[in-house]
């Protein structure tokens, strides 16, 4: 599962999901995408499902890029554990999306595979996505 190897900080804020994506919003790379189109939190564990998922369905042909990384540690208390004595211990990696955010892209398969595909991925993730594709491809 991914998880970054260093942070400047051990422990983060749970924050708000404020506005639309500012960056990863066009296809960069491959030729279709999904994109996100509800703000919400993806654990390392969803983004991984989502992947075992696509490359499942393709049966490991085309290329599969991930736009997102979880780098955000959410902290957790154990059960039956009175309150106070300070925050929990980091738990699981998340990372912040957007709306607009684009979450996967895909190319070397056709567009029906890759619309299988994504299809097959949104059922792992909690938000509503939209299946993209690049202008001028057909």
């Amino acid at each position: 599962m991914l998880s970054p190897a260093k942070t400047k900080f051990r422990k983060a804020f749970k924050g708000r999901i404020h506005g639309s994506a500012k960056g990863a919003t066009k296809l960069d790379f491959g030729i279709f995408g999904l994109k996100a189109m509800e703000p919400e939190r993806i654990t390392a564990r969803q983004i991984e499902a989502a992947r075992k998922a696509v490359m499942r369905h393709l049966r490991r042909v085309g290329k599969l890029w991930i736009r997102m990384f979880p780098d955000i540690p959410v902290s957790r208390k154990p059960a039956d554990v009175r309150m106070g004595s300070g925050k929990g211990s980091p738990e699981f990696w998340v990372c912040r999306i957007k709306p607009g955010h684009i979450m996967f892209e895909l190319d070397g398969v056709d567009e029906e595979q890759a619309r299988g595909a994504f299809e097959k991925a949104s059922a792992k993730l909690p938000i509503k996505t939209k299946f993209i594709k690049r202008l001028g491809e057909d």
